[in-house]
């Protein structure tokens, strides 16, 4: 519980969408518009995907994804339509203001990586 993967994407030609589905468990999934052209600009959106109910998340092409597990011994099963680009890979951080995704669970766990992903305002 308190596991969290992200916030990530891959940029053009690599862009991908991603279908999300928890196959054990439960997790809180997160999604960031990150298309400067769009009406939701961003803005984010976080659904609770769990093995009972069954729903799973679409992620289009420029939004950056990570979730956070709400339980102990989660499974996640992704769709993807790009193979994983290491020099395509993007993020930002989980915790960034400029966001101000509200998390439902206290952080515990989080890789260096994912901790060293940069504010979003130092992208632009």
């Amino acid at each position: 519980k308190g596991t969290l993967r992200g916030m990530h994407y891959q940029t053009a030609p690599y862009a991908e969408t991603k279908l999300v589905r928890c196959t054990q468990g439960a997790i809180f999934d997160v999604i960031i518009d990150l298309r400067p052209d769009s009406a939701t600009y961003q803005q984010w959106l976080g659904v609770e995907l769990t093995a009972a109910n069954y729903k799973m998340l679409y992620v289009p092409e420029g939004f950056a994804h990570g979730f956070v597990t709400l339980e102990d011994n989660v499974e996640v099963t992704y769709q993807v339509s790009q193979f994983y680009t290491p020099e395509a890979e993007g993020g930002v951080r989980y915790d960034d203001p400029a966001f101000g995704i509200e998390w439902p669970v206290t952080i515990a766990v989080i890789s260096d990586k994912d901790k060293s992903w940069p504010d979003y305002v130092s992208l632009k």
